[in-house]
């Protein structure tokens, strides 16, 4: 799933490449992608691209004065620019994996796309993004907050550290990939507890955050989009490398299993040596 340092990657990319021109048409292929009805998607035409930004994990690409595609690209969408297109025709219902189109008056423009079967893509268009629900619900940026404040968001959440992290409504932008390579950073385990961590640790947890979104966002504004997906594995210490090396003790990068997703940490660096038990209804080591 596309996480802060993506996000504002993409919102970057667009800030250079599509700021400035207009837009020709807004084209829905998927409509259950488009979440919104109001103003149609007719409304965007003859309106300039004039920003692109983000909220937490939310790309927000605005139009004119007032106007707002809001969209959370979930776990398989994406974002793919393109000089020119292969025809001039409309987009038809279903067109693939292409959800929604924009193109602009230089023959450019962008796709918003969702690979696999299971669709959770979310495209809003707005005149404000505090109506789109998912952003209204947000915490402050993970990016945006003082030691302090980020001190009192963790403590404001009782529960494992792991599942606070990426919880939206306490920091945004935080999500499954940057939270194992946090934890390891902070050399704290993904299940202690928030209501135990010290000031000392809430410190290091804080400086770890900053480290590694800060390192993240630099090495991926200034990429093209089609190449943010191989620099972001490339970064990694642990996450998504199970059974490789950890690069700062060398001990292998264990995983812990769930239902739709894992976790991936090094025991040595992380959790003194002790292998997390991978089994959902089994006693959790801290």
């Amino acid at each position: 799933m596309p996480e802060l340092p993506e996000v504002e990657a993409l919102a970057a990319y667009l800030r250079e490449r599509a700021v400035g021109h207009t837009v020709e048409r807004f084209e829905v292929s998927s409509f259950s992608a488009l979440k919104t009805y109001d103003p149609a998607p007719s409304a965007v035409a003859g309106l300039a691209v004039t920003g692109a930004g983000r909220h937490g994990k939310f790309l927000d690409v605005s139009f004119g004065d007032d106007l707002h595609l809001v969209v959370h690209l979930a776990r398989a969408g994406w974002l793919h620019y393109r000089d020119t297109f292969k025809s001039p025709a409309p987009l038809k219902p279903g067109s693939g994996p292409i959800a929604l189109r924009v193109r602009l008056d230089d023959g450019s423009g962008f796709d918003l796309t969702e690979a696999g079967t299971q669709k959770s893509l979310a495209a809003y268009l707005v005149r404000d993004p505090a109506e789109v629900p998912g952003v209204s619900r947000l915490g402050p940026d993970a990016l945006e907050v003082d030691r302090d404040q980020f001190a009192e968001r963790i403590r404001s959440r009782n529960g494992q550290i792991k599942g606070v992290l990426t919880d939206q409504e306490v920091l945004a932008g935080i999500g499954n990939a940057y939270s194992d390579e946090i934890l390891h950073v902070a050399k704290m385990s993904p299940f202690a507890l928030t209501g135990k961590l010290t000031d000392e640790q809430l410190t290091t947890l804080y400086e770890a955050t900053r480290q590694v979104e800060t390192d993240a966002v630099a090495r991926s504004v200034g990429q093209k989009a089609a190449e943010l997906k191989g620099e972001k594995r490339a970064g990694m210490r642990v996450h998504a490398r199970t059974g490789l090396p950890c690069p700062v003790c060398g001990d292998t990068v264990r995983e812990v299993s769930f239902a739709d997703k894992s976790l991936q940490y090094c025991a040595t660096c992380q959790t003194g040596g002790k292998p997390l038990a991978d089994r959902r209804l089994s006693k959790l080591i801290r």
